[in-house]
Parts: structure tokens; C-alpha cells; sequence
């Protein structure tokens, strides 16, 4: 595919993981933010070749693995009543709630169907006029445009049995809170190129500045990701704390206006749980009050109870770099892509799952 091998080039791969060896001096610790970029960076095993001394601390960038266990059980909830049809995106359905997931609830007789696009889901409403169709609208800035429209397609056509159950949550707060925690260890990030090519990078300033770490704009193939690792080095090693944009090819400064507009009309900032890392305000989208009509949680009068994670899984530490999967001591034993016990191991951006399709055991797994 043209614009794609460009960016896998073995020889190109090499100059910048040899540049990287001259210009890092001193040990660094940079965190992608992006569940993609974690998954090429293992399956490309980039993390493995990167200098002694510079390591990726792998961030909670997957939308699946850090929707709380609460909007599960409200989804399963919600799914199991005889008059609804859910629909969601493949990857939910496997996600663990605290007694369940989706895939159960379809097990057992209920109408949950997988979708391509929330506008799908719509179209399932006006095909099924006397069934109630919630949507699951989860993910971070980049799938929040395409649920918006559906919201508003739904409410311009007055297809009246269709919701949405919103879990949205939304990239730069939840880095400031990182970089708040005690335990932190970031020193730099890659910022995700889908995100900002949607967003832009303005919000993302005023983060390298307060907290004095270098923020890269980044894609998603190898060498994206390599001269991204090293434009986050050469700051570091400079003393210098800038927003760069390595994925000039996709993103622009104020990133797509019709998007946000259409956001803004649609959803508006709340407080959000992170599953595995709490509450951070701000950090969220729900409905503004003209669409509150089409809030499945309102339609269907559920309560949000935060529930425990499974006592085995540490997705909570995964989730904020502060361990990786091999730490954990159900990792590839009791909790398998086939067999999860968190979200971490369910999607494909998920970083269990990332570390166990590439075969990564406790004793491979990188550790500096």
C-alpha cells in the first residue's frame, strides 16, 4: 500500500535507533498514550531495541480497557431486559463487568449485536420500530464525532427508541493526572495522532509547559514512533519541555473544526471514572440537556455503582504504568485473550493482550 511500507523501512529503523544510541545520555521514561502505538511497540518489539536506559511506560490509551467496570454493568444490565436491542463495537462485548459481560448476556438469548458505525445502530432502530436499540458509545475524542452525529441523526428523525449509553473520556486530563500521581514517572509522552487529529494539539501546550515534559504528536507505525521516541530525547536531553508534531502528515495545530463543533453541540465535559485509576474531573463527555432524551442511563433508571476489579487482575497498575502485564501473576495462566479477567487482555490495544500476542512471557517481558 503506497505511504505504508515508507514508514516500516528496516534501514531507516536502524539510522534513527542508531541516532537515539548517540543523542541519549542518561536514562528516560516515556509514556505512550495510545493503545496502537503500544501495540506496534510490542509487536514490532521496538521497546526491546530502544537504548539501555530509555523505557516506555505503557499508558491507559485503550478506551476498552479503561471503561469502568460500572458502565459494564450497566451495559449487561441494560442488555439483558427482553424489549432492548444493544449494540456495541466487537470488542465490549468480552470486557468483564463485576458478574459478566456482554457476550454472556447474548449467550443467554439476549439481543446484543455488534456494529461498524453508531449510524448502524440507528438504522437498527428505524428497522425495529418496537424495540427499544441502545448504543454503547464509548472511546476517546476520535470515535466521539461519529457518536454525535448519530445523536443528532437520531434526534433530527425522530427515531424515538434509539439511546446511548455514553462512557466517553477524554485524553489530556487524564495525562495531567498522571503527572499528578505521587508514583509518577513520565517524563515525556507520544500523543496520540487519531486524538489530535480530530482535537489538535492546543490542549496539549499548556501541559508541556506547567509540568516541564515534552509531548510529541505521534502516528502509528514503527518509524512514526521511533522519530517520535527520539524528537521526545532530543528534548529531554536539551532541557527543553515543547509540544512537537511528528505526524504532520495527519494532524494540524487546531486539528478538524466541523468535528468539534458537532461534539460541542452534542456532549458536554463531565467527571469520569478510569477504570483502574478513579474519578478525574473533567475529564468525560455526556449528553448536553437537549439530547438528555436519548441518555439510555436516564431512559433506563441506571444507577452507577463503582464495583471491585478482580483480586487477581492488576489492570489498575497496568493501566497507569506502574507495571507491566508479566508483573501480574495471571498474566498468560488464568487470564488469556480467550479467558480474561480484565479489560487490559480483551482489545487488541490493550496492553496484556498486546504483550501476549507477541509472546511475551515473565521472563522476555522488558523490565529496565
Amino acid at each position: 500500500m503506497k505511504y505504508l511500507d515508507e514508514y516500516r523501512d528496516p534501514a531507516l529503523a536502524r539510522r534513527l535507533l542508531a541516532e537515539l544510541r548517540v543523542v541519549a545520555t542518561r536514562p528516560w521514561a516515556i509514556m505512550e498514550v495510545c493503545g496502537g502505538q503500544t501495540h506496534t511497540l510490542v509487536r514490532q518489539g521496538i521497546d526491546e531495541l530502544l537504548p539501555a536506559g530509555i523505557r516506555m511506560i505503557h499508558g491507559p490509551g485503550c478506551p476498552v480497557c479503561v471503561t469502568p467496570l460500572e458502565m459494564i454493568d450497566q451495559a449487561v444490565a441494560i442488555a439483558a431486559r427482553p424489549e432492548v436491542i444493544f449494540t456495541s463495537y466487537g470488542d465490549m462485548l468480552r470486557v468483564p463487568g463485576s458478574s459478566g459481560d456482554l457476550l454472556g448476556v447474548k449467550a443467554r438469548g439476549g439481543d446484543v449485536r455488534v456494529v461498524y458505525s453508531p449510524l448502524d445502530a440507528v438504522t437498527v432502530a428505524q428497522q425495529n420500530p418496537d424495540r427499544e436499540v441502545v448504543f454503547f458509545a464509548v472511546g476517546f475524542e476520535t470515535t466521539a464525532p461519529a457518536n454525535a452525529m448519530a445523536v443528532l441523526h437520531a434526534a433530527e428523525a425522530g427515531v424515538g427508541n434509539f439511546s446511548v449509553l455514553v462512557s466517553h473520556v477524554l485524553v489530556p486530563p487524564a495525562m495531567t493526572a498522571i503527572l499528578d500521581a505521587p508514583d509518577n514517572q513520565v517524563q515525556g509522552f507520544l500523543a496520540a495522532g487519531h486524538v489530535c487529529a480530530v482535537m489538535g494539539w492546543t490542549e496539549y501546550e499548556p501541559i508541556a509547559s506547567k509540568y516541564r515534559v515534552p509531548i510529541v504528536v505521534t502516528g502509528f507505525e514503527p518509524l512514526d514512533l521511533l522519530e517520535g521516541i527520539l524528537m521526545v530525547v532530543r528534548q529531554l536531553e536539551h532541557g527543553r519541555a515543547e509540544l512537537e508534531n511528528q505526524y504532520a502528515r495527519a494532524v494540524r495545530r487546531t486539528g478538524n473544526t466541523a468535528a468539534q463543533q458537532v461534539i460541542r453541540r452534542v456532549f458536554r465535559i463531565t467527571a469520569r471514572n478510569w477504570r483502574g485509576i478513579g474519578v478525574i474531573p473533567g475529564s468525560g463527555l455526556g449528553l448536553t440537556p437537549e439530547f438528555a432524551g436519548l441518555d439510555a442511563q436516564r431512559r433506563f433508571r441506571v444507577t452507577t455503582e463503582v464495583s471491585d476489579e478482580n483480586h487477581d487482575c492488576i489492570a489498575g497498575d497496568i493501566l497507569r504504568g506502574t507495571a507491566l502485564p508479566t508483573d501480574c501473576a495471571a498474566y498468560g495462566i488464568r487470564c488469556t485473550p480467550r479467558h480474561p479477567l480484565g479489560a487490559p487482555m480483551v482489545s487488541a490495544e490493550g496492553t496484556c493482550a498486546a504483550f501476549y500476542t507477541a509472546g511475551r512471557s515473565p521472563l522476555t517481558g522488558v523490565v529496565r
